[in-house]
């Protein structure tokens, strides 16, 4: 997935003496396995804190340390693809892919954007959304045929598998999807 920017990792104390965050840069061809878990927290070690250095005293209470991952994020957006990222994240991927060809002036275009963003988080970790601004990549939907937009076409496997044209309703896509999603 693209955590190349979106991953960030926060350990944050529940006092306002101590915060830390770290942002560590992911290269796009590492794979990062992450456990699924409800959280974790680890106590800080309180005797190794002098209360003098820290003049809100976390010596005193027990503290809890939690550590936040907001990679999630960068999994149920909508990414844009362009004539360069086009095999990396659509025809390579793993998951279904589903790409929304759109123009800025596009009114219809505008309409669906919002149901596409809905879809994107509903299936977060089953299909990938992304979108190709077919005025910056005509290349891309010349090879595909779009002849009309919006169009969605939906792809497995790096294999154009249906497309749905139109400003069309959350129903008709969410159906298309369950076609194409493992269970």
């Amino acid at each position: 997935m693209a955590l190349e920017n979106c991953f960030q990792l926060s350990t944050v104390c529940s006092t306002r003496a101590a915060a830390l965050q770290c942002y560590h840069p992911f290269s796009s061809k590492e794979k990062l396995n992450l456990p699924t878990c409800n959280g974790l927290k680890k106590p800080i070690q309180t005797s190794s804190l002098s209360s003098s250095s820290y003049p809100h005293s976390l010596s005193t209470k027990s503290r809890q340390l939690s550590v936040v991952c907001k990679a999630r994020e960068a999994v149920d957006a909508v990414q844009v693809v362009t004539d360069s990222s086009w095999n990396n994240l659509v025809i390579t991927s793993e998951n279904p892919v589903l790409v929304e060809f759109w123009a800025p002036w596009c009114g219809p275009c505008r309409m669906i954007a919002p149901v596409i963003d809905e879809l994107a988080k509903e299936y977060a970790g089953k299909i990938i959304c992304c979108k190709l601004n077919t005025d910056d990549c005509p290349n891309i939907a010349t090879q595909y045929g779009i002849r009309s937009i919006p169009t969605v076409l939906f792809f497995k496997n790096g294999e154009k598998k249906e497309s749905v044209i139109g400003a069309v309703p959350k129903s008709t896509l969410s159906s298309t999807i369950e076609k194409y999603i493992e269970v």
